[in-house]
């Protein structure tokens, strides 16, 4: 949160909270220069109430992510659509149980294709964690954590730990590191 007063013009007698404009950062800019000797309190209880909304704001959109974090729950037998707040949340909830984590965005064709076969698989290994992450805008720096390259990229995780990693939509590979991984 910024918070901006210009006092650059010379003072101003007549200037309220009225003639402030607010920019888009939610900070106040006075268009004019305040008399701060008569609108002291005017003020004052212009910027704290500022100060105050942008406060709870933030505080409620951290509380929000963290809440989100917290409620995700991988199920067994199913794939999970996972974000960057929820993914390692889910991992380290996972323990020493396999994770598997499919990285893939909306717009390739492999990834459709291997989608249902990846469901399957899922079905099939019930004592292992089975997620998906969209590697779109929002899910870049996880997707960049992770060291994305190509989609499909199938991670296999293990303890929080990349122990495995299949690139591209082969399902043949991808049973064999799950297997070496369970097997491990």
């Amino acid at each position: 949160m910024a918070l901006r007063i210009s006092l650059s013009s010379p003072p101003s007698l007549h200037s309220t909270p009225s003639q402030w404009s607010s920019s888009s950062t939610s900070s106040l800019v006075p268009t004019r220069c305040v008399d701060w000797s008569s609108n002291k309190r005017r003020v004052a209880s212009a910027i704290s109430k500022e100060i105050r909304r942008d406060s709870i704001v933030a505080v409620r959109c951290s509380l929000e992510a963290t809440q989100e974090a917290a409620a995700a729950v991988a199920v067994e037998g199913q794939v999970t659509e996972v974000s960057k707040d929820t993914f390692w949340p889910i991992v380290n909830a996972a323990g020493d149980k396999v994770v598997v984590l499919d990285m893939y965005t909306q717009w390739c064709g492999p990834c459709k294709i291997i989608a249902p076969k990846y469901q399957e698989l899922s079905e099939k290994y019930l004592n292992v964690v089975f997620l998906k992450l969209d590697c779109n805008q929002d899910n870049r720096p996880l997707a960049k954590e992770l060291g994305l390259r190509v989609v499909p990229t199938f991670k296999i995780l293990k303890e929080g730990k990349v122990i495995k990693e299949v690139r591209g939509a082969k399902f043949d590979d991808l049973v064999v590191a799950v297997d070496t991984a369970k097997s491990s």
